[in-house]
């Protein structure tokens, strides 16, 4: 995956960074909101920072939201619902009285002869009681109207026509039946009794509640609530420099903002909106583009650096803008600094500040979160820079987390007080978000590998694998050519305390080293430091001499491919020579050569010269060591002067002229040279015998 990827990335034109540009905008052009918005930025209790601000329109003062829903819980509190009395229900049950009746006198004609003689009296007068209880009422108790006292009023749906009634105008079953066995001794008739057990099942509940007729008139009682309260006319003055920004003012500017983004909308220039956040995404993504151009050359010129990069920046909009959108996730809880550790692991801190602030700018144009987000992002992202967010190390990596976290939370602590000046204020839910931030900013662990493999980056991982002596590729030199481990051992050791007097990349030089002469596993006699008897250079044309020890860079390439060992690692192995001569047998070659003919490209290492500020050090470290062994005599002269010679001759021979390396540096780099081969070679000072 990661050979094809870098193959495809190969054949892509130096115009496909501007291709990746263009797309990236067009990825981000749909997230650009249409409305404008208003320049000033105001806070309940601050100071107003700004020039005298007098309105140009007429606008009405908005009602505060908190106010609105005051109002509209309170008419839903009191809201008077809607209950309908069925009329169909009504006329069923006297049918059955009637049926009921006539069968019970049927039954009863000799118990009750009262009955039988005054038939159409009992019947008539059953059906008025009947009648009066049911038109009067009969309502199922429900969970809300238990709650309410017998004053609340209620409407009662009667066909088309609707009464408004109390409670204790409402009948239930029960205060139904109460009614009934106690009116029914005092009627005129002289067996009421007959009455009783036919009426008393048909007082249930005719009266139930009517949610479309309730919800119908709740949502016409919310819309007459006012919205806004008085009126501010063009040319009044809100508020003056230097004022407070009081409930009342906070109310007219927040009046007025609304008012002037919705008439802008409708003017319909949403257009120069989308126009001028076109224009200023451009410049953020220019900027970047230039920096890396400038300051990055190494990753401007690859493509796949290109869009991992920016890559970062379209994510993170796109999260941004879903999580301002949702009604459930807060925007603190995207963990924007999963980007800078991923970057500083691949690269360098630079590059993982300047990228990280690029992701905080686009996502913070787009969706406008305030500038107190945006704040406690750069603080996020400077913790990041400033911390060992080592992946080799839990404890590091830990530490790093909760260091951002404490950032954020003591941060967002600090600009609460400056806005609401009152601990009673402060959203604490917010530092919930913040918790789930630092979680999520531990995906950066897992994520590091892998991006590593799709894009063909090396991580501090990676390297740390790749540094262990049981590599099949290292057991593989220490079995074959011991010598050359015990020399590329040494090397490491020089080139790592180089680099980290300047704070270069001290792991991948290491491993750099360990590395840089795997080719001399195929011939590993031709070479110094694994001899141990006759020299097999003796019986060979200095030419010939000079191919075996130049193929060794080669063979390494090859070995390098075939372990798949990462590209930067492979860079060493090609840059350690640079287009340095072997020197040795081209001198001797001259002064045997009585024809005139140099053949100098015989004995000269094909490079390509060292560009990196780690390629470079190791190419100096290389050569010390092998110079050292050479010395007859290791003293702390001798050894200094080994140490300028080689980097003048490296500088005389233009193997420097692509270096990062700076002459500063350089210098810095020198003096680790010589204390570490003082070191190696157990130089001490000498000092002076007092008698």
């Amino acid at each position: 995956m990661k050979k094809f990827l870098e193959k495809s990335f190969s054949r892509i034109p130096n115009s496909g960074r501007y291709v990746v540009l263009a797309i990236t905008l067009m990825l981000l052009f749909p997230l650009f909101p249409t409305n404008a918005t208003f320049k000033y930025k105001f806070n309940l209790g601050q100071t107003w920072l700004y020039e005298d601000f007098v309105s140009n329109v007429n606008f009405a003062i908005l009602k505060d939201p908190s106010e609105i829903a005051r109002e509209r819980a309170d008419l839903e509190r009191d809201l008077s619902p809607y209950y309908e009395l069925d009329l169909a229900e009504n006329a069923r049950r006297k049918k059955t009285f009637l049926q009921r009746f006539d069968q019970q006198l049927r039954q009863s004609r000799v118990q009750f002869p009262d009955v039988a003689r005054n038939t159409e009296g009992y019947q008539n007068y059953g059906l008025s009681v009947l009648e009066r209880l049911l038109n009067k009422g009969i309502l199922k108790t429900d969970t809300f109207i238990s709650t309410k006292d017998k004053e609340f009023v209620v409407n009662v749906l009667r066909g088309n026509t609707a009464e408004r009634q109390t409670l204790q105008n409402i009948l239930t079953p029960e205060t139904a039946e109460h009614w009934l066995t106690d009116s029914l001794p005092f009627s005129h008739l002289k067996e009421p009794e007959f009455l009783l057990p036919l009426l008393e099942p048909l007082l249930t509940w005719n009266v139930s509640f009517n949610a479309d007729k309730t919800h119908e008139f709740k949502q016409q009682a919310i819309e007459k609530i006012a919205t806004a309260r008085g009126m501010v006319k063009s040319g009044e003055l809100i508020v003056p420099k230097g004022g407070m920004v009081t409930q009342t003012v906070y109310q007219k500017l927040t009046s007025f903002k609304e008012h002037y983004e919705s008439d802008y909308l409708s003017s319909r220039k949403f257009y120069m909106v989308l126009f001028g956040y076109f224009i200023l995404s451009f410049v953020i993504l220019l900027l970047f583009i230039l920096y890396l151009k400038y300051h990055a050359i190494g990753i401007y010129k690859k493509l796949r650096w290109l869009i991992f990069l920016l890559g970062w920046v379209v994510l993170y909009t796109y999260l941004m803008y879903g999580v301002r959108a949702s009604e459930v996730l807060h925007p603190y809880i995207i963990p924007f600094c999963i980007a800078p550790i991923i970057i500083k692991n691949f690269y360098n801190r630079e590059l993982a500040f300047v990228t990280h602030t690029i992701c905080v700018l686009m996502a913070g144009l787009i969706t406008a979160p305030g500038y107190e987000f945006m704040l406690l992002q750069m603080l996020a992202g400077l913790v990041v820079v400033f911390s060992r967010v080592d992946m080799r190390y839990w404890a590091n990596f830990y530490q790093s987390i909760l260091s951002i976290v404490i950032v954020y939370v003591v941060s967002f602590v600090g600009i609460s007080f400056i806005e609401e000046s009152n601990i009673q204020l402060i959203d604490w839910s917010v530092f919930i978000w913040l918790c789930l931030n630092g979680f999520l900013t531990l995906l950066a662990y897992p994520l590091i590998p892998l991006l590593g493999n799709v894009f063909g980056f090396v991580s501090s991982i990676t390297l740390a694998e790749l540094s262990d002596l049981g590599h099949p590729l290292l057991k593989e030199l220490s079995l074959k050519a011991p010598g050359t481990l015990q020399h590329s051992l040494q090397v490491a050791n020089l080139a790592e305390a180089a680099a980290a007097t300047i704070g270069a990349n001290e792991l991948l030089i290491k491993v750099g080293a360990l590395y840089h002469d795997i080719g001399k596993i195929k011939n590993p006699q031709y070479f110094i430091e694994n001899q141990s008897g006759r020299n097999a250079h003796e019986d060979l044309s200095y030419i010939k001499s000079a191919k075996y020890i130049i193929e060794h860079v080669g063979e390494g390439l090859k070995l390098a491919d075939k372990h798949g060992l990462p590209q930067p690692i492979i860079r060493f192995i090609e840059t350690h020579h640079g287009t340095t001569l072997v020197e040795y047998f081209y001198r001797l070659h001259i002064s045997q050569n009585t024809e005139g003919v140099i053949d100098k490209p015989f004995f000269q290492y094909v490079g390509p010269k060292p560009t990196s500020r780690e390629e470079t050090i190791l190419m100096l470290a290389d050569s010390l060591e092998a110079a050292a062994k050479s010395l007859k005599l290791l003293t702390i002269d001798s050894i200094n002067a080994l140490v300028e010679q080689i980097v003048a001759g490296k500088i005389a021979q233009r193997q420097l002229e692509c270096s990062a390396l700076s002459f500063g540096e350089l210098e810095l780099c020198k003096e680790s040279f010589k204390k570490t081969l003082r070191s190696i070679h157990h130089i001490r000072i000498e000092y002076p015998i007092i008698s």
